[in-house]
């Protein structure tokens, strides 16, 4: 059975190899979706919020929008889903290069059960880490939106390496002034350390 028992979407146009993966995916565990085209998935996939881990098997190849236009429109709105693609021999050049843009991998026809399950497994592995990342990062901008002016100065001042008799200088304040701002700013951010605040600032891209 699946690690992390999730929804499993699959986007190709060949209804045999639609129904052998879904049969296979339940048996295993997962939540099936089938798409027969890649316009019926973007109408049903919404950005994720909560809720079990997804990922998309996306063939390259389909009538209308392509699998790699598939991946660019999800992109596009923001919907944060791993995609393997499916793909035929000739097709691994486009799967490396829709890698690169962000796609999770891409296997090739034909595979063994047991290594599409592999992906699969991995991609939803990625999407639960992602997703906690994505709760931690979300954490700490709640915490920054909670300091004063006068802290965010402080705090920019220190994660930049700056001390504390330089912050007092720039700010125009006393040491003991930005000590106090110090104490606040670590125990609002709920730093254990100075480190701690460094990396948890990178986390948000300050």
């Amino acid at each position: 059975m699946s690690i992390h028992p999730g929804i499993v979407y699959v986007i190709d146009d060949d209804e045999a190899f639609r129904d052998s993966v879904a049969w296979l995916l339940q048996t295993h565990g997962y939540q099936a979706r089938l798409f027969a085209d890649a316009e019926s998935f973007l109408a049903e996939v919404k950005p994720g919020v909560g809720g079990p881990p997804r990922c998309a098997i996306l063939d390259v190849r389909m009538p209308g929008m392509s699998g790699t236009q598939t991946q660019e429109a999800l992109v596009a709105r923001n919907i944060n889903l791993p995609v393997i693609f499916v793909t035929a021999h000739a097709d691994v050049p486009i799967a490396v290069t829709a890698i690169k843009r962000g796609a999770f991998d891409f296997i090739e026809k034909p595979f063994a059960e047991s290594e599409l399950l592999k992906r699969i497994e991995e991609a939803l592995s990625f999407a639960v880490e992602t997703q906690a990342q994505k709760h931690h990062v979300s954490g700490i901008e709640t915490r920054l939106a909670t300091l004063s002016e006068r802290e965010r100065q402080v705090l920019d001042a220190v994660v930049t390496g700056k001390m504390n008799k330089t912050i007092a200088y720039d700010l125009d304040i006393s040491i003991k002034t930005v000590e106090a701002h110090r104490a606040r700013v670590m125990e609002k951010m709920e730093a254990t350390s100075l480190a701690h605040l460094i990396r948890m600032v990178a986390l948000t891209g300050g």
